[in-house]
């Protein structure tokens, strides 16, 4: 009877996989070259990767204690050698490459092809400066290319609302990933560009350059390029650079920050339309309260250059001359009756004879100064006629009313025919009223030839 087969369980099955990996002899130390995938820094200290080539893969670790002492800087597509030993994780049933050292070997393919396709289209001009097209200011109809599902979209939509909850947003759900991704990305952002909205983004959330790869692609690169609307890429993380950023017309670091770009903050907005009006109306009520102040002031020199101002200050000049005049001759005239009553009383005590004689020399005074008086009086008369008549002459009323005219014209007196041209309103001061008339045609005539 034949002997029945033993049966294990699945822990005595991986130690002794295990047993074979370590007890092999070529696996203790090995070399094995490829390409970096799935790349992953971990906090611990740890490396964590992927080596691959064009038929297969194997998983690889790194520990932080070697990982400390080295000096390349791993990225995903890079072509490196890994030295170490292979063997499998007992919980895990699975074998992987435990590294000691890393080397680069070379670059990828996938850094390879993507190093070509940037050359080449940098040779063409399709990374030329020149050709990106600003980004609206404040755009409110924002389209997006991408996954429909996944925290890209959802960190867009959460940014949008809270930005501006009036902006709209239009979503068309892309491949972003895989064999298929790149002419579905193309056709969103064809799609997109008929609509004829305000900008549009185009990315994706972080992975690796295997992720990433759809826009790497020249045809998604070129449906950048010739789109009417401005793009702006979002692909990745802030340290994964594709194509598609170098053509777009702006490059956001995360799909995050291309919302951030894109969308203007309505509270922002407001905020500085309410405080450009509050400067708006202080410089208004300042230049209207200048003009106010100019009109005091020209209404003040008006007032002060008025013909009839000046007419009631030689009237009030003339009265005050008037007053003096008679002051003078009262004052004389009581000084001349103080003498001569002083001389009265002087003949009183004289003899008679002196008497006569003071009596002649008395009526001798009294003539000179009674012609004194008259010459006096017809002289300050004189003086006063030729005052009054030098002030009548003076006045403007007077020569109005002699049949003269006084015009304005642009707010100022004419004394020129030059000074206005046909067409032009003057207005005319006559002695009753004023006229406003119209210029046919002025002459020019020199009075004083």
């Amino acid at each position: 009877m034949a002997a029945s087969t033993p049966c294990y369980s699945v822990a005595q099955i991986s130690s002794y996989i295990k047993g074979l990996f370590d007890q092999d002899f070529l696996l203790k130390s090995v070399q094995v070259e490829g390409e970096i995938s799935n790349l992953k820094y971990h906090s611990s200290g740890h490396i964590y990767f992927t080596l691959k080539d064009e038929k297969a893969a194997i998983g690889g670790i790194m520990f932080a204690n070697y990982a400390r002492g080295l000096k390349l800087r791993l990225k995903d597509g890079m072509k490196v050698r890994v030295s170490g030993s292979i063997s499998t994780y007992e919980h895990g049933s699975s074998y992987q490459i435990y590294a000691k050292s890393i080397t680069e070997a070379g670059l990828g393919l996938l850094y390879q092809r993507f190093m070509e396709t940037k050359q080449r289209l940098e040779d063409m001009g399709l990374f030329d400066p020149s050709y990106h097209k600003p980004i609206p200011k404040y755009a409110m109809k924002i389209g997006v290319v991408t996954a429909p599902t996944g925290a890209a979209i959802q960190d867009i939509v959460n940014i949008t609302h809270r930005r501006n909850p009036f902006a709209q947003l239009i979503l068309y759900p892309a491949l972003v990933q895989g064999e298929y991704a790149p002419a579905s990305i193309i056709k969103g952002i064809e799609t997109l560009d008929k609509m004829g909205l305000d900008v549009l983004i185009v990315g994706r959330g972080g992975g690796s350059l295997e992720d990433l790869w759809a826009f790497n692609e020249e045809e998604v690169a070129r449906a950048i390029f010739d789109a009417d609307t401005p793009v702006i890429s979002a692909v990745g993380h802030e340290t994964d650079v594709t194509i598609a950023d170098y053509v777009a017309d702006l490059r956001a670091p995360t799909p995050s920050a291309a919302a951030e770009l894109a969308v203007f903050d309505v509270r922002a907005y407001a905020d500085a339309v309410r405080q450009k009006k509050e400067r708006l109306g202080t410089a208004v009520h300042g230049r209207f309260e200048q003009k106010r102040l100019l009109l005091s002031h020209g209404e003040a020199r008006l007032r002060r250059f008025d013909p009839r101002t000046r007419l009631n200050e030689y009237r009030l000049r003339t009265a005050y001359a008037q007053d003096g005049l008679e002051s003078a001759v009262k004052r004389q005239l009581e000084a001349s009756r103080q003498g001569l009553s002083e001389k009265e009383k002087q003949l009183h005590g004289s003899m008679e004879e002196a008497v006569s004689r003071a009596r002649e020399r008395l009526e001798t005074a009294l003539l000179d100064l009674r012609s004194d008086m008259d010459t006096a009086r017809l002289n300050a008369a004189h003086r006063l006629d030729l005052s009054a008549a030098r002030l009548d002459g003076l006045s403007p009323l007077k020569r109005l009313g002699s049949g003269y005219a006084f015009a304005e014209a642009h707010g100022r007196a004419l004394t020129d025919a030059a000074q206005v041209s046909a067409g032009d309103e003057v207005k005319l001061y006559l002695k009753q009223g004023s006229l406003l008339t119209e210029v046919k045609s002025p002459e020019e005539t020199d009075h004083g030839k």
